[in-house]
């Protein structure tokens, strides 16, 4: 039955370990990082329309000019390579904050080809999505992979996709401030003597199956210099190690910060403890299945 409207959930991600390695041949900065998608999330709902492309977002959060949005620019995408003028409204419920390392902006434009897809038909394999995903972000593929957890390499477009670590509690903060990426790049970069020299090491893949090796590997690079900036980001990491995270850490190039537990109750305990620090704060879980779509036939739209 043809779908006139299809609904996909967009899911944050954090970054259990995250290290900058060297500037590439392409100019980019080369970055090793274990993903995981986590239940906070927006939600994407295209419908078939009149000609064009128009985009109306709820929730609050700032998402910049349409025309920017990185859901706008997967319909884009998408209908150039079905050869098609592209005749669809985007409604976008956001609830993940922006400017926060938790890939927001990314999963929104992941989920918008999802939904797209299941829109026409299914014309296209994960793998031709996956291809038009390393054209959009450097974090899209991860949320068209297909796996809640997985290993990237340079600028996302590298991925193992590895088997889902068992659910656990999760706090996500943010401070209310940001610094840019490419400002934390360049501190990095100064503390490095000017470079970006190579950390990786090898990690043996089962030390990527529980929750405790992980832990031994959790690192962000971009943490201490962002802290600088931004001194609550410290004091948040050191409030959530308190109350027994596992893994408590900066996401991406911030500023949220997260902590993994292994029960709801010290999570909850340290949601207190960060919202005394001023900061806003969401509970969610670490996923293991993978965002499906909800679609809607003709005629049966709510």
């Amino acid at each position: 039955m043809r779908a006139d409207s299809v609904t996909a959930s967009a899911p944050a991600k954090v970054n259990l370990f995250l290290r900058i390695l060297g500037r590439e041949e392409s100019g980019y900065h080369g970055l090793e990082t274990l993903f995981c998608a986590v239940s906070l999330a927006d939600t994407v709902t295209v419908h078939r329309g009149a000609p064009g492309i128009r985009l109306v977002v709820d929730g609050g959060v700032d998402t910049g000019p349409p025309d920017r949005n990185l859901a706008v620019r997967a319909v884009e995408r998408l209908y150039r390579e079905l050869g098609e003028a592209a005749a669809v409204d985007i409604h976008l419920t956001k609830r993940i904050p922006s400017a926060a390392g938790l890939g927001g902006g990314s999963s929104d434009c992941a989920a918008t080809l999802r939904a797209l897809n299941a829109l026409h038909g299914e014309p296209f394999d994960r793998a031709a999505l996956l291809g038009m995903a390393i054209e959009l972000g450097s974090d899209v593929p991860f949320f068209l992979s297909g796996s809640p957890l997985a290993l990237a390499w340079s600028r996302g477009e590298r991925l193992l996709s590895l088997p889902p670590l068992p659910t656990r509690p999760i706090v996500i903060a943010h401070p209310g401030v940001a610094m840019a990426t490419p400002d934390a790049f360049r501190r990095v970069a100064e503390q490095r003597g000017g470079g970006y020299q190579p950390r990786s090491r090898s990690i043996p893949i089962e030390q990527l199956t529980d929750w405790a090796a992980v832990a031994t590997l959790a690192e962000n690079d971009f943490q201490p210099v962002v802290a600088e900036q931004i001194p609550l980001i410290a004091h948040a990491v050191d409030a959530l190690r308190d109350h027994g995270a596992s893994v408590a850490l900066m996401a991406g190039s911030g500023s949220s910060v997260f902590g993994v537990f292994d029960v709801a109750t010290e999570r909850d305990a340290a949601m207190e403890r960060l919202r005394g620090l001023g900061m806003s704060v969401w509970a969610a879980d670490t996923l293991e299945d993978e965002p499906v779509c909800r679609v809607d036939p003709i005629g049966e739209v709510g």
